[in-house]
């Protein structure tokens, strides 16, 4: 799926970073080690580094892939002491690894984007033989395509749920309309932002199609026909389309090129499930490229420490429940963050991001704040 990279050579090169970070290196670290078919970066990382997401300060070879049969070695500068790791090249007949698990988070590359709008997209109007509901085979018929040619390929897209807001995230109908009152406890946990501010739609990718006929006899609605791929279309679906390459996996886990603002990014939603994610789980994240997040960023999530009351000080307080900050009721202390795991960004938008959950001690909520990989 992914365009195959052609056989390169690697040279090692062995450089003095000037300023670069401390790196500790694993307890029970390899001197060498092989690169295997199946192997992530990630997993590679953490076999020589306690911290993966420092790996960009002891790679010290370009180009910058490392491929199934090569052998990396672990040294250190002889001057600053630095631990450095150099590839010797295996003969390289696979594709580079990837950074993740490409298997896990590939339906999220392929079918999910964040758009800052999309009223203004051509959308599906209507079906053959007026059905209610179009699937592989069928023709469906799109108004809005301008200057549409016969046999190009367009994704149909379907508005699933609006990030930020006034009113916290809001899931959509098929039309693209705001649901109200539909799973208000995650989103109304994770509207608990300092700002309120909109932060994106997501689009979800519901089928593939090939224009057939463009609009004809006066009418701007062109014909696509759907390909087989078990997902159904129904009118009000966008339609966009298809790029060539909308996404890329090749990318080296590393802290954040930006200062991470104390209470600006938190855990916006988690995929497949109500609103707790684990290893390996794909959290949404309520920043993106414009605060300087990438492909590889690695961030921390903290369960924010709550409001509980002290009841040596009060203890005549009726008051039984906890609050998201101390100032919220008399007599409450406000407790620690908790470091609840760690999180490597896969696919970046201009103001949301999808990350995976890589490790951690505890499940992530929504709601949860990400802080820099190092916080304590």
């Amino acid at each position: 799926m992914f365009e195959r990279f052609r056989t390169v050579v690697a040279v090692a090169l062995l450089t003095t970073v000037a300023g670069a970070t401390a790196v500790e290196v694993a307890q029970n670290h390899p001197d060498t080690y092989v690169v295997r078919k199946g192997d992530t970066l990630w997993d590679i990382a953490g076999k020589f580094l306690k911290k993966p997401w420092l790996w960009p300060e002891i790679w010290q070879a370009n180009p910058h892939l490392i491929y199934p049969g090569d052998v990396l070695s672990l040294a250190y500068l002889d001057r600053t002491g630095t631990p450095v790791v150099k590839p010797t090249p295996g003969q390289r007949q696979e594709a580079p690894i990837d950074a993740i698990p490409l298997s896990e988070v590939e339906p999220f590359l392929k079918d999910l984007r964040v758009v800052d709008e999309f009223q203004s997209l051509p959308y599906v109007v209507g079906i053959e033989d007026n059905q209610l509901r179009g699937s592989g085979g069928n023709l469906v018929y799109v108004k809005g395509l301008a200057d549409a040619m016969p046999g190009q390929r367009y994704e149909v897209l379907r508005p699933t749920l609006r990030y930020g807001g006034p009113h916290g995230n809001q899931d959509l109908d098929s039309r693209g309309k705001e649901l109200y009152a539909v799973g208000s406890y995650w989103k109304d946990y994770a509207a608990t932002f300092k700002s309120r501010e909109f932060l994106g739609y997501e689009l979800a990718r519901v089928s593939v199609g090939t224009l057939t006929r463009a609009g004809a006899n006066g009418t701007a609605v062109g014909t696509l026909l759907l390909e087989d791929n078990g997902h159904e279309v129904r009118p009000g679906d966008r339609v966009v389309p298809v790029t060539a390459k909308p996404y890329d996996l090749q990318f080296f886990p590393h802290p954040p090129k930006a200062t991470v603002e104390a209470g600006k990014l938190r855990v916006l939603a988690v995929a497949d499930t109500y609103a707790t994610a684990g290893p390996r789980d794909v959290i949404a994240i309520s920043g993106g490229s414009r605060d300087g997040l990438d492909n590889g960023t690695v961030l921390s999530v903290w369960r924010m420490g709550s409001g509980v009351i002290d009841r040596i000080k009060h203890p005549g307080t009726s008051q039984v429940d906890d609050a998201a900050t101390a100032s919220q009721g008399a007599g409450r202390t406000r407790l620690p963050d908790e470091y609840a795991a760690h999180v490597m960004i896969f696919r970046t938008f201009d103001k949301v991001s999808y990350g995976l959950v890589m490790a951690g001690v505890k499940p992530v909520m929504v709601g949860y704040e990400l802080k820099h990989p190092d916080a304590q």
